[in-house]
């Protein structure tokens, strides 16, 4: 503010002046010598001018009213203002003066230029009309580039939105904010969901909200995508899909995928690539309709490459064909009623086909087990069970290819049998442990009777018995059974010390210690030893059953010497029998001649 009565202003230059007497306040432009009245303030001033160079703009607050070009004047002179208002101003040839209450906001700025691919999201503050329409307050939109953006007072910039590179094999996933209508002028509902394809750089609208970007799967000759359907809708190739609905993609359909949105990936699928020699089972195979048949069995054989639909998998996975040599076969049995060869096999049935030949089971048979023939020298046999019957037989001397109504059958001994068989028998300690390896139960039941030893074997089917004398080999049949021998041992004797499964013949010779006491109340420990034999016919069943007439021989045997010497030795003096103790002692066991 100057105080100087005379001011000299400059072009383009002005002053506010204030007339005391109206209390209104005017403004005087340059090139101009003003005098100042007594009356007059100069309340601001000399100020430069307003220039707002090409492509830029400024942002008037309080702007004067105009009538066009014609600035209004309120009832009392003064200058008529939109207050609170803002006024945008562009480029003019000459430079503007501000008129009292104007004010400038900021400060001269050049116009925002908008980049290709890129735009500018812009806001309604307030109702308008614009050459498009009416806007109103909360109104969004945007303003694409290339060009210039010519700012508004009822329009905020909200931001500046880059374009999305949307490369090959890929897509953009967008979401609706509000109810809009997208680039292909398709109408969405608001929360719907789609895929933008189209390669190249894409400006999601206002309304639209990019959730991702998503990669397309490759697929090869060796690999398929497995889709499940979130709801009911359209593919890209036109097929309806229900909610819940599960399908292949494969490289014949497409070379990539891109799942859409409502396609939600199980996986991806390897090829099964069958050769000459193998096969395979689909359990719930899919039809031409691409419905599961439940519960149905599907044969396919090689050479074939295929995709397991969803829903279909493998029996026992990928199987080699059965390849039988000579001496091999298989053990078959019908699922269900078919006809094999112009047989007719009813469910249950069993047959066996025998090699050599190679073989695929029909999706009616399973397999129960493949076979070999045993072979089987003249000391060797196997336990043979009827399933029909439930007759066992034992089969010795050959070579032996099961049928198809008959299974190896386990003969159990008792554990102490066990015991005995994987030990030799010797003459001191009875047995001698020997490392054999564990029973094959299917076996014929061996035993090699030692020489000059007998074993008697029980028949509990034909309830009958019968000896074996070494040296033989014994074979137990299916229903046949070891006697156990029990003998008393060691010195003096105790029972139940020696088990065997054959019983010595002799000669040998026993030793027991006999405590005596004499009549003079002496007592005395006697060592004893007898010489013994079996006096046996092998041809008389008779005497060869008597062998095994007495349980323990031994201890029977000792006892009874024991009773008898103790008995003639009560009746001598100590002096009496030490005189004559070995003549006594056989007198005892001999009597007398």
């Amino acid at each position: 503010m100057s105080s100087a009565n005379v001011i000299r202003i400059k072009p383009y230059y002005y002053i506010h002046v204030l007339d005391n007497n109206t209390n209104v306040t005017d403004v005087v432009v340059g090139p101009r010598t003003f005098t100042r009245q007594e009356h007059q303030t100069v309340v601001s001033g000399p100020t430069a001018m307003i220039m707002v160079p090409p492509r830029n703009y400024c942002i008037i607050e309080n702007p004067v009213v105009r009538d066009g070009n014609k600035i209004i004047r309120g009832e009392h002179g003064q200058f008529k203002l939109r207050h609170s208002d803002q006024e945008i101003r562009f480029e003019s040839a000459d430079p503007f003066p501000l008129y009292p209450g104007e004010n400038l906001f900021g400060k001269v700025t050049p116009l925002q230029v908008v980049a290709p691919n890129t735009a500018i999201r812009l806001r309604a503050i307030r109702d308008y009309q614009e050459e498009k329409g009416l806007r109103k307050a909360g109104d969004e939109w945007l303003f694409r580039g290339p060009g210039t953006y010519i700012p508004a007072v009822e329009v905020q910039v909200v931001e500046v939105t880059k374009a999305i590179i949307i490369k090959p094999n890929q897509a953009l996933r967008l979401k609706a904010r509000k109810e809009t209508i997208d680039f292909q002028e398709k109408p969405r509902r608001a929360g719907e969901e789609w895929l933008v394809r189209v390669e190249g750089a894409y400006l999601p609208d206002v309304h639209e909200e990019v959730r991702e970007t998503i990669s397309a799967y490759v697929l090869t000759e060796k690999k398929a995508l497995h889709l499940s359907a979130v709801t009911t809708f359209t593919d890209i190739r036109g097929h309806e899909r229900k909610a819940g609905e599960q399908w292949l993609v494969t490289i014949n359909e497409t070379e990539t995928h891109i799942p859409d949105v409502y396609e939600r990936v199980v996986g991806e699928v390897n090829i099964t690539t069958l050769t000459s020699r193998q096969y395979c089972i689909v359990l719930d195979p899919v039809d031409k309709s691409g419905r599961n048949q439940l519960g149905k069995r599907e044969l396919r054989k090689g050479e074939d490459s295929f995709f397991l639909r969803p829903g279909e998998r493998l029996e026992s996975g990928i199987q080699n064909i059965h390849v039988l040599e000579e001496d091999e076969a298989l053990l078959l049995r019908a699922r269900e009623s078919f006809v094999d060869d112009k047989e007719k096999r009813k469910p249950g049935d069993r047959w066996m086909i025998h090699g050599p030949t190679d073989y695929v089971p029909n999706i009616s048979v399973d397999i129960v087990e493949k076979r070999r023939a045993i072979p089987l020298d003249e000391n060797e046999g196997i336990y043979v069970r009827d399933i029909k019957s439930g007759r066992v037989r034992a089969v010795k001397g050959s070579s032996y290819m099961l049928k198809s109504d008959e299974e190896l059958w386990e003969k159990h001994v008792p554990t102490v049998v066990e015991e005995l068989l994987g030990k030799d028998v010797s003459r001191d300690k009875t047995t001698t442990s020997s490392k054999a390896p564990a029973r094959d139960k299917t076996r014929v039941v061996t035993y090699r009777t030692p020489h000059n030893s007998a074993v008697q074997i029980y028949d509990y089917k034909a309830k009958k018995s019968r000896v074996v004398y070494g040296p033989d080999l014994v074979m137990l049949g299916p229903d046949e059974q070891f006697t156990i021998q029990s003998l008393s041992g060691d010195v003096p004797k105790r029972p139940h010390v020696i088990k065997s499964l054959c019983l010595l013949l002799g000669p040998d010779f026993m030793t027991d210690v006999v405590v005596v006491e004499t009549s003079d109340h002496a007592r005395l420990s006697l060592k004893l030893s007898y010489n013994w034999h079996f006096d046996y016919d092998p041809a008389d069943d008779s005497k060869s059953s008597a062998i095994f007439s007495v349980p323990d021989f031994v201890g029977d045997a000792c006892k009874a010497i024991a009773s008898r010497v103790r008995g003639i030795v009560a009746a001598h003096s100590f002096d009496n029998f030490h005189k004559g103790s070995a003549s006594i002692i056989r007198e005892a066991v001999f009597g007398v001649d």
